[in-house]
């Protein structure tokens, strides 16, 4: 039996594999590919491919393909939150309009759910009504313990501009963090070869931020970064190798002789301060104030 749809604008440019899970079967990639091979599907009236990327208004024809099966595959739970805790992000909301929204994320929260992370950011804005007829998107990551700005798209297509943006370099993030030690003024770029490894695989990856020493002494600096890469976990590594670790950092962290306990803090003291970004010729700037931890523990150092 022949199907007929109509691609939405909302895919506008998405992988036709992308699509196709989204909207007719959520299928392995290598049976979509089977049914691409078997000539089940048509764009256009044309033979289709799994990279085509689709555009609004494109037909797609399907042809039977009823013996295909979703394969069984454990529920994804999703946190449900209060609704006394979905109305406390009123309090975080930096911008909101029709497109995305500016959050001052709080720290001790995921961003997405993961393995060591069942409440998140995610699943809470589902639940709030800055996202009433909308779901949110993922364009950008913080840590769980990192606080500040970020940003979550409510169409996928500003999620797909978000996403170009951020892979050009067009979208400028500023960070201030507290590290331990002094770190000299005229350090001002931070260079670095990051080691991780992908299922057992050894991976290399160039990380550079610009440095700016705000405030220092014997046993603080004050900071602000401006990440030029994105890597995981790329200002606290960078820091941590000129020996200068960010204050409540337990993963990237040296043990101070002697010091003990004054080198541990319940709070990681990173913070996206400041995104900026431009669209369709408009500027936008957003700023997070610190939280108060974070501000108290700045007061008492310096």
């Amino acid at each position: 039996m022949l199907k007929t749809y109509t691609v939405e604008k909302d895919y506008q440019n998405s992988r036709f594999d992308k699509w196709f899970k989204a909207k007719i079967i959520n299928l392995p990639q290598s049976l979509i590919e089977k049914i691409i091979r078997l000539n089940k599907v048509k764009i256009n009236r044309k033979r289709a491919k799994s990279s085509y990327r689709v555009q609004s208004g494109d037909i797609v024809e399907v042809y039977d393909i009823s013996k295909f099966k979703v394969n069984d595959r454990p529920k994804i739970l999703k946190y449900k939150p209060s609704r006394k805790e979905a109305d406390v992000y009123d309090n975080y909301i930096i911008e909101n309009n029709e497109n995305f929204i500016v959050i001052n994320k709080p720290a001790g929260i995921a961003v997405q759910s993961g393995t060591k992370s069942f409440k998140n950011i995610i699943d809470v804005l589902k639940d709030t009504k800055y996202f009433e007829n909308y779901k949110p998107y993922i364009v950008h990551r913080l840590d769980k313990e990192t606080s500040g700005v970020l940003i979550v798209a409510k169409t996928r297509e500003y999620a797909q501009l978000f996403t170009s943006l951020f892979r050009i370099r067009k979208i400028h993030k500023t960070y201030v963090a507290l590290t331990y030690g002094r770190i000299s003024k005229s350090k001002d770029t931070l260079k670095d070869d990051l080691v991780s490894y992908d299922n057992n695989k050894k991976v290399i990856q160039k990380a550079i931020a610009h440095l700016k020493v705000l405030k220092s002494s014997d046993d603080y600096s004050y900071v602000e970064l401006n990440p030029i890469t994105g890597r995981k976990h790329q200002l606290r590594k960078q820091l941590y190798n000129i020996g200068n670790p960010i204050v409540g950092d337990d993963k990237y962290f040296i043990n101070r002789r002697g010091n003990k306990k004054k080198t541990r803090s319940k709070n990681l003291m990173l913070h996206a301060y400041k995104i900026k970004f431009m669209i369709k010729n408009i500027q936008y700037n957003f700023k997070a104030e610190y939280n108060k931890d974070f501000e108290e523990f700045l007061k008492r150092k310096f």
